[in-house]
């Protein structure tokens, strides 16, 4: 008998063998839930952190893109001086795009033995047309330069980079311009050994309200339909890496969280710099709310930190440090 099915999602017809669902969706571990545990004065440090980071970003820099290009420098200044102050020597990446010079930048703690092994934690800094972008994604290199600073000092078994990139919001998306690319492309040339490339994206609006999750079809009959959860994606070539992302997180967080690898042409999946990785033959996966699928005020002038969840996102961060921890230790 053949056990192939049709299954017909988000306008692509996909041949789904018998248990392919399962091996896309299947997680290690139980995501969390019930109410979150107290914050300690840890977590709640490290949420005024995020929050200043943020608030840099998004009402103080503003708008940051090719469109306002002083605000681009802005940002990739700010975002130089906190790795320089957390203790890195910094590298710029720099390119050029209708005659404007864009930059990739670029901090590294090297491994203590396996320094040919590179994990890539990155965000892009610049946001998209008529928007602060608060959420979208200051909450990504807030992120990033929080765990920057907390590896300077606390080298792992392989090299970490913590890279900011520039121009992934259109029209540069997906492009020879967008930053992640021309970053990607150059590993490549050089042959660098990036064994996994996270990318943080849009991490910071949480929902208890219901049906306040939204997804493509049919990824609605499997996930829940509140959004105040984490989401580790990938493409299903992927699907170890997404499996023991989520597995480690879980082991170490007590905050929901879901995972999936999915087909690339289903929407959303290959929506940030990850994408930029999978061109090159690199490994990589996106951490993310699932932007537009949940936050009611992505990719408009709303996208500002009043609607961001800092409590929620203090907790995210410290689940991705024990992620990047295990992923960098593991055998």
């Amino acid at each position: 008998m053949n056990t192939s099915r049709w299954v017909v999602m988000a306008g692509t017809l996909f041949v789904v063998c018998a248990g392919g669902w399962y091996g896309m969706i299947w997680m290690p571990g139980s995501s969390y839930q019930g109410a979150l545990p107290l914050a300690t004065d840890e977590t709640r440090d490290l949420e005024q952190k995020l929050h200043t980071h943020v608030h840099m970003l998004s009402i103080q820099i503003g708008e940051r893109n090719l469109f306002h290009y002083d605000k681009l420098l802005l940002a990739a200044e700010y975002i130089r001086d906190e790795f320089k102050a957390a203790g890195y020597d910094v590298l710029d990446q720099k390119f050029d795009v209708s005659g404007n010079i864009c930059e990739n930048i670029e901090a590294e703690v090297p491994g203590t033995d396996r320094r040919e092994d590179i994990l890539v934690i990155g965000a892009h800094y610049d946001s998209v047309k008529g928007s602060p972008g608060a959420n979208d994604n200051g909450t990504g290199i807030a992120a990033m330069l929080v765990l920057a600073r907390q590896f300077a000092q606390s080298p792992v078994s392989r090299t970490l980079r913590f890279v900011a990139f520039s121009n992934e919001e259109p029209p540069f998306f997906q492009t020879t311009s967008m930053g992640s690319r021309v970053y990607a492309q150059r590993s490549r040339q050089k042959n660098e050994r990036i064994i996994l490339m996270l990318s943080l994206e849009t991490i910071g609006y949480y929902s208890e309200a219901p049906n306040s999750q939204r997804y493509p079809p049919p990824l609605s009959l499997i996930y829940p339909s509140k959004g105040n959860f984490i989401g580790f994606v990938s493409n299903i070539g992927n699907r170890d890496w997404v499996q023991k992302a989520v597995g480690f997180f879980r082991q170490h967080t007590q905050f929901p969280s879901e995972g999936a690898a999915l087909p690339e042409l289903l929407p959303g999946v290959g929506w940030s710099d990850h994408w930029a990785f999978w061109q090159e033959g690199f490994p990589a996966l996106m951490v993310t709310d699932t932007a537009l699928f949940r936050d009611p005020n992505y990719h408009t002038s709303n996208d500002t930190p009043d609607h961001i969840h800092f409590g929620h996102l203090a907790r995210v961060v410290t689940g991705l440090q024990h992620v990047i921890r295990d992923m960098a230790n593991q055998p």
